[in-house]
């Protein structure tokens, strides 16, 4: 393989790192945009279904970031892994 062909690989590889972690950045904010402006349940307008649906023609890793959640929800997964290992730990026999 040429030297050339690899650095094109490389390129191509590291572009479309950043084109997806742009549209992941892009989605993140549109989806805090539309919690700030909800009391409850967040209540999706017109113009964020045609974003999403534009975002999915050009995002594949799309799905991750379709879950809308509370703050409190990630802290209280947080605080439950935690318990997890917690509790993992503690069944492990202690090797002296």
């Amino acid at each position: 393989m040429g030297v050339i062909k690899l650095i094109g690989i490389l390129l191509r590889a590291l572009l479309a790192n950043r084109a997806a972690l742009a549209m992941e950045n892009l989605a993140l904010r549109q989806q805090l945009a539309v919690l700030e402006r909800s009391v409850k349940r967040p209540a999706l307008r017109q113009s964020d279904r045609i974003f999403w649906a534009w975002l999915s023609k050009l995002w594949n890793g799309r799905r991750a970031a379709l879950l809308i959640v509370k703050p409190e929800t990630v802290i209280k997964w947080h605080r439950q892994g935690f318990r997890l290992y917690c509790e993992f730990l503690d069944a492990i026999p202690f090797i002296a």
